[in-house]
């Protein structure tokens, strides 16, 4: 149940990446698409780090929404680095100009729109859907066994 989480926290990334291109005047060709699966990959992976240490919480035996909050929190910092890296990164695509901006630019303001947008809202996003998705396995399945402490 638990990579629910993850998949629907991506089509947020996605509309912000539809709606920077939209808002920029570009249209939606072959180089938007790729940046879309480009950014398709970093929003997961922000999603699975915070799931993964949401899950670790949760088996050391923190409560259900105890775990989901500090697992965000703990990871913000990374993820905000990284995704803010990259798009600082992909500045000089959004600001292309000359012989192929179009393409340079579509690629740039798709990915950067999409993974600003993706990562203000998931780190909000992703800990509601881990504590839905880890109630409805805990309900259908068992509850993790709580690490011991020595």
């Amino acid at each position: 149940m638990l990579p629910f989480s993850v998949i629907l926290s991506l089509p947020i990334g996605v509309a912000g990446a539809y709606f920077t291109t939209w808002m920029a005047g570009l249209e939606n060709n072959i180089y938007f698409q790729i940046a879309l699966i480009m950014l398709i990959g970093l929003l997961a992976k922000n999603a699975i780090l915070i799931v993964e240490f949401a899950i670790q919480r949760r088996k050391e035996g923190m409560s259900l929404t105890d775990a989901a909050i500090d697992g965000a929190r703990v990871r913000l910092r990374p993820i905000l680095m990284t995704s803010f890296a990259f798009i600082l990164g992909l500045m000089p695509l959004v600001l292309a100009s000359g012989v192929g901006a179009e393409g340079n630019r579509s690629i740039g303001t798709g990915a950067a729109g999409g993974l600003l947008i993706g990562t203000v809202i998931g780190v909000f996003i992703i800990p509601i859907l881990f504590i839905m998705f880890q109630w409805l396995q805990e309900k259908i399945g068992k509850k993790p066994e709580a690490v011991e402490a020595n």
